[in-house]
């Protein structure tokens, strides 16, 4: 691949201008960096069921307990994002520090087995694994958009996320099913081998990529609240991240909860609601391929309210499941296909503008910003979750959840970022050059 993947002043993304999506497979160092992202999300989704089922049927996990194992493994995102990323953007080597993330994720996942083989597995070790994951986790995600940066070419940006989000709709599609039968087979604990040997898979991927990332942004240059000042200052992309962060923490009631609502209230098996979340990763792979061409169609502003709004108004089907099992599941499947669909529009669309609007020297302290946003939140709400549960019971605190995600969308509508038709410019003034 050529060294143009690092972006320029002046490139844009012009939606109609896009080499095809296959073209960028066989690039060499995007093909490395999607196949290490790809398998990777496979175990992350093992890992979504695995972890709350082993909670769940070994450890007699309640509401108050789910709401905390939630909560832990996505408090480093609210603690660590921004320093995180003031830290990355100061790096020359974020590759490096992906590779040792995915390392130490492997071993703190492939340690529950291990205690659970020795009859020594506890919920303190399952919040410490998720705590440690999680902060392992931010450090790979505020080093990721410089990675990309440097293996997609600007003009590609929607192409490459929307390679991206297929993968994460595959992922979706088998690895709750994989995760539901592999707990079932061998419990949940064991399943979890599997989540960590995708880590060691990631780690050698990244350590094939030869590229050239963005230099490391000066000593001085705006600190720890340069990301936050860029934000506040830039209209647009502030209250597009107003509304990512609504909507992440209403839909965090409803991923705090699913399981086990759907093991207790619904009375679903873990195949079931295995093939249940599963049909989010159906609805996400008609969302990647829809995505680039509603984007064209109807440009990257419109394709990101409509992401919002394709994301959140099919959950409602969720917390109104009831009656016969084949209608519930019915319920949740529709529920699950179009909320994956309009997840996939809104990640690409959205992720798209804002790595295109972002200044080179800022990216990682303004997605620390991003990331405190989108994930920093979800401990707010899966304390919330856990505690309205119990307090309200589980039906209800759905309906909560769900009903303030399809309002999220009303931060968008004003922001402007409906009008912008192409991925613009990368010339919003930042704060050290306004003074």
């Amino acid at each position: 691949m050529s060294k143009a993947g690092v972006r320029t002043a002046g490139s844009r993304g012009r939606a109609g201008d896009a080499p095809p999506r296959a073209g960028l497979l066989r690039e060499r160092g995007f093909r490395l960096y999607w196949s290490a992202q790809s398998v990777s999300l496979v175990g992350d989704e093992i890992n979504f069921l695995a972890i709350p089922l082993a909670a769940v049927l070994l450890l007699d996990a309640g509401a108050t307990e789910m709401g905390w194992l939630t909560a832990v493994a996505l408090l480093p995102s609210l603690l660590l994002s921004v320093p995180g990323g003031a830290w990355a953007d100061r790096r020359t080597d974020r590759r490096r520090a992906m590779i040792v993330a995915d390392i130490g994720r492997f071993a703190a996942v492939a340690s529950l087995p291990l205690a659970y083989a020795c009859g020594a597995l506890t919920m303190a070790h399952l919040y410490v694994t998720e705590f440690v994951v999680g902060a392992l986790t931010v450090l790979f995600r505020v080093c990721n958009h410089h990675v990309y940066a440097s293996v997609v070419a600007a003009d590609r940006y929607v192409d490459g996320n929307a390679l991206l989000s297929g993968s994460r709709s595959v992922a979706a599609v088998a690895g709750p099913g994989t995760g539901g039968a592999l707990v079932q087979a061998l419990s949940a604990p064991f399943a979890l081998l599997v989540d960590a040997l995708t880590y060691l898979v990631s780690a050698v991927c990244l350590g094939r990529i030869r590229t050239r990332e963005a230099p490391p942004a000066p000593r001085g240059a705006g600190g720890l609240t340069a990301g936050l000042r860029w934000v506040t200052a830039n209209r647009a992309p502030g209250l597009l991240l107003a509304g990512i962060s609504t909507l992440s923490l209403c839909h965090t009631f409803l991923m705090t909860l699913f399981v086990l609502y759907g093991a207790t209230e619904l009375g679903l098996v873990p195949g079931v609601l295995g093939v249940v979340v599963a049909m989010a990763g159906l609805g996400g792979l008609a969302g990647a391929y829809a995505a680039p061409r509603v984007v064209r169609r109807i440009g990257i502003g419109p394709a990101v309210v409509t992401g919002f709004t394709g994301f959140s108004v099919p959950l409602l089907l969720i917390p109104s499941a009831d009656g016969p099992e084949p209608l519930v599941t019915a319920a949740l499947v529709a529920a699950q296909l179009g909320a994956g669909c309009g997840v996939a529009v809104l990640d690409i669309s959205a992720n798209s503008y804002l790595i295109a609007v972002i200044p080179e020297t800022l990216r990682s302290r303004v997605m620390g910003v991003v990331q405190t946003a989108n994930f920093g939140v979800r401990p707010i709400g899966a304390v919330l979750a856990g505690t309205l549960g119990t307090a309200l019971g589980l039906r209800p605190t759905l309906w909560i959840g769900t009903v303030c995600a399809v309002l999220s969308v009303l931060w968008v509508v004003p922001s402007g970022v409906r009008h912008v038709r192409e991925l613009p410019e990368n010339a919003a003034v930042t704060p050290e050059e306004s003074g």
